[in-house]
């Protein structure tokens, strides 16, 4: 994994590193199912190994809340799980 979670404009950001796409895509794809769980959906980009992501409560007014704090949560466990760099 690339570094921890940084608060930044209102929201938080990280990027993840994968072995490969397949598993860059994985992450993304077991992620989207727990944000849709969650209610809570990312912003994201995704180019071959790595995912970029940031996460902020748009019914907010576009800060962090608690929810960003748990998918963040949820995202670095899944990472884990999956070998992220």
């Amino acid at each position: 994994m690339t570094g921890p979670w940084t608060e930044r404009e209102g929201g938080l950001e990280r990027s993840f590193r994968f072995a490969d796409f397949s598993t860059a895509f994985g992450f993304m794809t077991r992620v989207a199912l727990e944000a849709e769980r969650m209610s809570h959906h990312p912003t994201w980009t995704n180019t071959w190994n790595r995912v970029d992501v940031r996460l902020s409560t748009h019914d907010a007014g576009n800060v962090v809340t608690d929810k960003d704090r748990a998918l963040a949560a949820v995202m670095d466990r899944i990472a884990a799980a999956m070998g992220a760099r």
